[in-house]
Protein backbone atom coordinates (compact mmCIF):
# COMPACT_ATOMS: atom_id res chain seq x y z
CA UNK A 1 0.00 0.00 0.00
CA UNK A 2 1.11 3.35 -0.85
CA UNK A 3 0.37 6.53 0.48
CA UNK A 4 0.11 9.92 -1.18
CA UNK A 5 4.24 10.70 -1.61
CA UNK A 6 4.07 6.95 -2.93
CA UNK A 7 6.15 5.57 0.31
CA UNK A 8 4.95 2.05 1.13
CA UNK A 9 3.42 2.33 4.28
CA UNK A 10 3.37 -1.20 4.76
CA UNK A 11 7.57 -1.08 5.54
CA UNK A 12 7.09 1.96 8.21
CA UNK A 13 7.39 0.86 11.64
CA UNK A 14 6.49 3.03 15.15
CA UNK A 15 9.28 1.50 16.91
CA UNK A 16 13.41 0.72 16.30
CA UNK A 17 13.44 -3.02 16.13
CA UNK A 18 16.95 -4.77 16.96
CA UNK A 19 18.19 -8.45 16.70
CA UNK A 20 19.70 -9.73 20.08
CA UNK A 21 19.53 -12.92 22.49
CA UNK A 22 17.90 -12.84 25.93
CA UNK A 23 17.02 -15.25 28.35
CA UNK A 24 12.95 -15.69 26.95
CA UNK A 25 10.08 -18.13 27.55
CA UNK A 26 7.19 -17.45 26.42
CA UNK A 27 3.42 -19.84 26.72
CA UNK A 28 -0.25 -19.98 25.35
CA UNK A 29 -2.40 -18.14 27.24
CA UNK A 30 -6.10 -19.02 27.15
CA UNK A 31 -8.47 -15.99 25.42
CA UNK A 32 -11.27 -15.71 28.90
CA UNK A 33 -7.96 -14.31 30.62
CA UNK A 34 -6.93 -11.80 28.14
CA UNK A 35 -9.05 -9.01 30.47
CA UNK A 36 -6.87 -9.86 33.13
CA UNK A 37 -3.55 -9.69 32.04
CA UNK A 38 -0.90 -6.76 32.56
CA UNK A 39 2.29 -6.52 31.64
CA UNK A 40 4.40 -5.92 34.50
CA UNK A 41 8.43 -5.79 36.11
CA UNK A 42 9.05 -8.94 38.23
CA UNK A 43 8.81 -8.37 42.11
CA UNK A 44 6.72 -5.31 41.75
CA UNK A 45 4.13 -6.39 43.59
CA UNK A 46 6.49 -7.24 46.39
CA UNK A 47 7.93 -3.86 46.39
CA UNK A 48 4.69 -2.18 46.44
CA UNK A 49 3.23 -3.36 49.33
CA UNK A 50 5.74 -0.58 50.80
CA UNK A 51 4.68 2.68 51.63
CA UNK A 52 7.17 5.84 51.57
CA UNK A 53 8.35 7.19 54.66
CA UNK A 54 8.92 10.59 54.88
CA UNK A 55 12.22 12.52 54.60
CA UNK A 56 14.26 12.84 57.68
CA UNK A 57 15.49 16.69 58.18
CA UNK A 58 19.42 15.40 58.17
CA UNK A 59 20.59 15.54 54.80
CA UNK A 60 23.03 12.84 55.91
CA UNK A 61 20.83 10.26 57.02
CA UNK A 62 18.67 10.47 54.31
CA UNK A 63 21.34 9.91 51.36
CA UNK A 64 22.04 6.52 54.13
CA UNK A 65 18.61 5.90 53.72
CA UNK A 66 18.41 6.21 50.21
CA UNK A 67 21.21 4.41 49.59
CA UNK A 68 20.16 1.77 51.92
CA UNK A 69 16.70 1.72 50.38
CA UNK A 70 18.21 1.29 46.75
CA UNK A 71 20.12 -1.70 48.07
CA UNK A 72 16.95 -3.42 49.57
CA UNK A 73 15.40 -2.96 45.88
CA UNK A 74 18.00 -5.00 43.75
CA UNK A 75 18.28 -7.67 46.73
CA UNK A 76 14.67 -8.02 46.66
CA UNK A 77 14.62 -8.18 42.96
CA UNK A 78 17.75 -10.69 42.56
CA UNK A 79 15.60 -12.49 44.97
CA UNK A 80 12.66 -12.54 43.03
CA UNK A 81 14.18 -13.01 39.87
CA UNK A 82 15.79 -16.28 41.18
CA UNK A 83 12.15 -17.66 43.06
CA UNK A 84 10.13 -17.06 39.49
CA UNK A 85 12.67 -18.76 37.72
CA UNK A 86 14.23 -15.81 35.49
CA UNK A 87 17.94 -17.01 36.18
CA UNK A 88 17.13 -20.42 34.67
CA UNK A 89 15.62 -18.97 31.22
CA UNK A 90 16.81 -20.52 28.12
CA UNK A 91 19.05 -17.94 25.20
CA UNK A 92 16.93 -17.22 22.60
CA UNK A 93 16.87 -14.86 19.45
CA UNK A 94 14.60 -12.64 18.65
CA UNK A 95 13.46 -9.11 16.94
CA UNK A 96 12.50 -7.11 19.25
CA UNK A 97 10.74 -3.05 19.32
CA UNK A 98 8.64 -0.83 21.46
CA UNK A 99 5.58 -2.62 19.84
CA UNK A 100 6.33 -6.25 19.64
CA UNK A 101 8.49 -9.49 19.26
CA UNK A 102 9.27 -11.60 16.92
CA UNK A 103 10.94 -14.98 17.12
CA UNK A 104 10.97 -18.76 15.69
CA UNK A 105 8.88 -21.21 18.01
CA UNK A 106 8.16 -25.44 17.73
CA UNK A 107 5.09 -24.51 18.43
CA UNK A 108 2.42 -23.01 15.86
CA UNK A 109 0.55 -20.60 16.73
CA UNK A 110 -2.60 -18.32 15.23
CA UNK A 111 -3.41 -14.93 14.86
CA UNK A 112 -4.90 -13.84 17.52
CA UNK A 113 -3.33 -15.99 20.08
CA UNK A 114 -2.17 -14.38 23.32
CA UNK A 115 1.18 -15.12 24.59
CA UNK A 116 3.07 -14.42 27.67
CA UNK A 117 6.75 -13.97 27.61
CA UNK A 118 9.17 -13.98 30.74
CA UNK A 119 12.11 -12.28 29.74
CA UNK A 120 14.71 -10.51 30.76
CA UNK A 121 17.03 -7.02 29.21
CA UNK A 122 20.21 -7.85 29.72
CA UNK A 123 20.97 -3.63 30.12
CA UNK A 124 23.57 -2.07 32.50
CA UNK A 125 20.42 -3.15 35.38
CA UNK A 126 19.17 -6.10 33.78
CA UNK A 127 15.32 -5.94 34.48
CA UNK A 128 13.10 -9.04 34.61
CA UNK A 129 9.48 -8.30 32.81
CA UNK A 130 6.07 -10.71 31.95
CA UNK A 131 4.89 -9.26 29.11
CA UNK A 132 1.72 -10.20 26.70
CA UNK A 133 1.45 -10.36 23.31
CA UNK A 134 -1.62 -10.85 20.99
CA UNK A 135 0.13 -12.89 17.57
CA UNK A 136 -0.86 -10.93 14.80
CA UNK A 137 1.72 -12.91 11.92
CA UNK A 138 2.68 -16.98 12.19
CA UNK A 139 4.43 -18.98 9.38
CA UNK A 140 5.98 -22.17 8.98
CA UNK A 141 9.90 -21.65 8.38
CA UNK A 142 10.94 -25.17 8.28
CA UNK A 143 11.65 -27.00 11.01
CA UNK A 144 10.06 -23.89 13.23
CA UNK A 145 7.45 -21.69 12.82
CA UNK A 146 8.19 -17.70 12.52
CA UNK A 147 5.89 -15.53 14.47
CA UNK A 148 5.45 -12.01 15.09
CA UNK A 149 3.82 -10.30 18.21
CA UNK A 150 1.97 -7.07 19.34
CA UNK A 151 2.61 -6.09 22.67
CA UNK A 152 -0.90 -5.85 24.42
CA UNK A 153 -1.60 -4.52 28.18
CA UNK A 154 1.61 -2.68 28.71
CA UNK A 155 2.53 1.14 30.15
CA UNK A 156 4.06 3.16 29.19
CA UNK A 157 7.13 3.27 31.50
CA UNK A 158 7.36 -0.79 30.83
CA UNK A 159 7.40 0.30 26.63
CA UNK A 160 10.19 2.78 27.78
CA UNK A 161 12.20 0.30 29.17
CA UNK A 162 11.58 -2.44 26.29
CA UNK A 163 12.61 0.95 24.00
CA UNK A 164 15.53 1.79 26.17
CA UNK A 165 16.78 -1.76 25.55
CA UNK A 166 16.91 -1.51 21.41
CA UNK A 167 18.50 1.97 21.73
CA UNK A 168 21.62 -0.18 23.82
CA UNK A 169 21.31 -3.26 21.50
CA UNK A 170 21.74 -0.46 18.65
CA UNK A 171 24.46 1.61 20.15
CA UNK A 172 26.67 -1.82 20.65
CA UNK A 173 26.36 -2.90 16.77
CA UNK A 174 27.12 0.34 16.15
CA UNK A 175 30.20 0.04 17.96
CA UNK A 176 31.14 -3.12 16.75
CA UNK A 177 31.01 -1.32 13.48
CA UNK A 178 33.44 1.18 14.08
CA UNK A 179 36.21 -1.53 15.24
Amino acid sequence: MDDQDGQNIDNQREYSRVDAYMPLEYKLIDNQHKQYIRSRVAGEIILSEFKSLPEPDDQLVAEWLKTINTKLNSIIRMLTIHHEGFDQLPMRKVNISGGGISFSSDTPYSPGDIIEFKLTLTMQYPLSLFLYGEVVEASKNTPEYDTSVQFIAIDDFIRDEVIRFVFEKEREILREKRR
